[in-house]
């Protein structure tokens, strides 16, 4: 009984006196070992011991402890009793293992999984007056952002989307049904339609049939009305225009337009609640913006933008923008040319009678240009349009635009470079250009401030070079800026500072003096010969005489 009850309240789980110290150490780490590995086991062990007790009640001390499977352990180290000191270790290794347990049958506890609509962002709003931007025009969305996608605008209810994409749902499976049955049929040129198509053919030939030859005056009167109440922010009623038939057809296509909007916004084409441009499609390049542009709100909330660059539509995706360029007509811009030399034009557009083309060059130059407020009222101004041509077209290479009676001779109003043809020199020919309109015009012409950056660094570089190569080639001892003023057509103001700038004006005696700097004229020289005669205007190309005042 001594050495039971010795054996009994061990509080270090080793061997009593029976042993030796030495075994003691040699199997304290494999005791280690089993308690890092066997936790779960001890707690179980605990709760057997505890359900042993009960029944045994007085013999507990007669008798050995049992593993869990029931049977008595051959010698101390196949079992392993806690020590009261370890007793609420082993009470929270059980709960531990009751909450795993319970946690395999029960998934309350996980995340959720983030349904679709909440990837919005639901700071933003439908522009639709009226709408709460709940739905979809697909019904397949909680929310929307955008009239494409706006139940309201559509004349429809959140239900009524979703009633319709369940049909469509329908007819769709209905239809790959119909198609695998057709696939053992061999698919040859001429061969005949098969009994479903004839009768689909024959079906739809009936509905077009039904379609009403026009509106009866009451519908006219309830069209009008719509009309006037809700004027261009809903789309106007289609019901009995055409056959429900074709209606339904139009219905799809816009459903489908608009699924395939939200997949580009998901693919991070949409900028939300910024409605900032972020990129352009123009020709064969695809640009980023430097600055915001005041498109249509419909446009402005989408992250790209599709441009024919000849008659500088804009369009919403790529498969518009194809049948666009399928259909477009327009290899050049619109006026006339005025100025043709190798593979280099420019054409004179008057925004009175080309507006809409006009409208949008001005829109797609304030993406570009940060200090451009003229967008829509374009009918007082003239626009030169250069352009590159090749066997595709007069591709669009940069512009600039002058008022038609400019009070303060203003030669330019905005000038802007696009950004594939940047540091290519055709900025200074824009530039050059628009002097060569204002040498014609016998003016002195400057341009409207303030500029951009780019424009300042432009002009100063091209004052410059206008500078530089007059005193290059002036031979005689007095020289006055009114003089070169006349020769160059640059306004004096603009010659004045530029001569500060390069420190060629001194004060001397109370008069300005004009210092012919030669290490600065040696320089241009030999820039001039490295650049060669490429990019330059030549004034005997020019077909032009000034425009009579409108």
């Amino acid at each position: 009984k001594e050495t039971q009850s010795r054996r009994c309240s061990s509080s270090d789980g080793t061997e009593d006196s029976d042993f030796s110290a030495d075994l003691e150490h040699a199997e304290a780490p494999e005791s280690a070992h089993r308690r890092s590995s066997t936790r779960l086991t001890r707690a179980s062990l605990r709760l057997s011991q505890s359900s042993q007790d009960i029944k045994q009640g007085v013999d507990r001390d007669e008798t050995p402890p049992r593993t869990p499977t029931g049977n008595a352990p051959s010698s101390e180290s196949d079992i392993e009793v806690s020590s009261p000191s370890n007793d609420l270790e082993d009470e929270r290794l059980a709960k531990e293992l009751s909450l795993k347990e319970a946690a395999a049958h029960d998934l309350s506890h996980r995340p959720k999984r983030r349904r679709f609509h909440e990837s919005y962002n639901f700071n933003m709003k439908c522009p639709t007056p009226g709408c709460n931007s709940l739905g979809h025009l697909t019904g397949r969305h909680e929310r929307h952002f955008s009239i494409s996608g706006c139940p309201l605008y559509h004349n429809l209810s959140a239900d009524e989307c979703k009633g319709k994409a369940t049909t469509r749902d329908k007819q769709t499976e209905e239809r790959t049904l119909s198609h695998r049955q057709d696939e053992n049929r061999h698919s040859t040129r001429n061969q005949a339609p098969t009994d479903r198509q004839l009768r689909y053919k024959e079906k739809v030939t009936e509905l077009r049939r039904k379609r009403n030859s026009g509106l009866n005056k009451e519908q006219k009167e309830k069209y009008m009305e719509h009309r006037q109440s809700h004027g261009t922010s809903r789309e106007p009623l289609l019901e009995n225009i055409t056959s429900d038939y074709d209606l339904e057809l139009f219905r799809k296509a816009q459903a489908r337009a608009s699924e395939d909007l939200e997949k580009l916004r998901l693919a991070g084409h949409v900028s939300e609640g910024s409605n900032m441009i972020k990129t352009i499609v123009f020709g064969r390049y695809e640009l980023d913006t430097w600055y915001h542009s005041p498109y249509p709100e419909e446009y402005a909330r989408l992250g790209r933008l599709y441009m024919c660059e000849f008659c500088l539509k804009y369009m919403k995706s790529q498969t518009i923008l194809r049948r666009h360029l399928a259909k477009c007509v327009w290899k050049h811009p619109p006026g006339d040319e005025i100025y043709r030399k190798g593979n280099i034009s420019v054409f004179e557009v008057d925004g009175k009678k080309n507006k809409i083309y006009c409208q949008n060059l001005c829109l797609l130059a304030k993406l570009f240009l940060d200090h451009k407020t003229l967008y829509y009222d374009v009918e007082p101004f003239l626009f030169y349009v250069m352009t590159e041509a090749d066997n595709t077209g007069c591709h669009l290479v940069g512009y600039f635009s002058k008022e038609k009676n400019s009070f303060l001779n203003y030669n330019v109003s905005c000038i802007l470079t696009m950004p594939q043809y940047m540091r290519q020199g055709y900025g200074k020919m824009l530039i050059d250009f628009s002097y060569l309109l204002s040498k014609v015009e016998e003016k002195v012409g400057s341009p409207e401030r303030p500029l951009s950056d780019l424009g300042l660094i432009s002009y100063r570089s091209y004052w410059k070079e206008v500078l530089l190569r007059y005193l290059n080639n002036f031979q005689g001892k007095e020289i006055s800026i009114k003089e070169i003023s006349q020769e160059t057509a640059v306004n004096p103001v603009d010659i004045v500072s530029t001569l500060q700038s390069l420190q060629m004006l001194k004060y001397w005696k109370g008069k300005h003096l004009v210092l012919k700097r030669q290490d600065l004229i040696d320089d241009w020289k030999a820039k001039e010969t490295k650049r060669g005669n490429g990019k330059t205007i030549d004034p005997t190309a020019l077909k032009w005489t000034p425009p009579k005042g409108t």
